[in-house]
C-alpha cells in the first residue's frame, strides 16, 4: 500500500460513489452533459416541446385503442361462454 501511494504521488483518490455522495473532490460527476452540448434557441425548443407532445399523444393513442381492443375481446369472450352455460343447466 505504501509503495501505491508513493507511486501515485500521494494524492488521493475519491471513488465514483464518494464523490456523488459528498459533491467534493476535484473531479466531480456529471452523468449527462460532458461540454458537448449546446443551448437550444426559443424556436427550436418550442419545435422539441411539439415533437414531445405528438410523440405522447400517439403514445396515448396507441395504449387507448389497445384497451379498446382488448375490451373489446373481453366482451366477446363472456358473450361466447354465457350460451354455453346456459345449455348446460
Amino acid at each position: 500500500m505504501a509503495m501505491r501511494s508513493a507511486a501515485l504521488g500521494g494524492i488521493p483518490r475519491l471513488s465514483q460513489s464518494a464523490a456523488i455522495a459528498g459533491g467534493a473532490g476535484w473531479r466531480s460527476v456529471r452523468p449527462f452533459s460532458e461540454g458537448k452540448g449546446r443551448v437550444l434557441s426559443e424556436e427550436e425548443k418550442a419545435k422539441e416541446n411539439v415533437y414531445i407532445q405528438k410523440m405522447e399523444r400517439e403514445k396515448m393513442d396507441k395504449m387507448k385503442h389497445k384497451a379498446e381492443k382488448e375490451k373489446l375481446e373481453l366482451e366477446k369472450e363472456k358473450a361466447e361462454k354465457k350460451p354455453e352455460e346456459t345449455h348446460k343447466g
